[in-house]
């Protein structure tokens, strides 16, 4: 998702899309395990994804409380 987009939304939706991308990653990990896995790039692509809406959560609780 791109940073423009990232910045334009909420603090609820910005925490559903991680709750979102939390539960992908869970299920990633069940797939891996279970030797399901199709796609083992996407481990790297979730991971990246959470840390950069955990960075604009960040961003949003330091303005609100400033």
């Amino acid at each position: 998702m791109p940073k423009s987009e990232l910045q334009n939304k909420t603090l609820d939706e910005l925490e559903t899309m991680l709750k979102t991308y939390m539960k992908e990653r869970m299920n990633l990990r069940f797939q891996k395990s279970m030797g399901q896995l199709e796609k083992p790039s996407r481990f790297k692509v979730v991971r990246k994804e959470i840390a950069r809406i955990n960075t604009f959560l960040n961003l949003k609780r330091k303005k609100e409380n400033a």
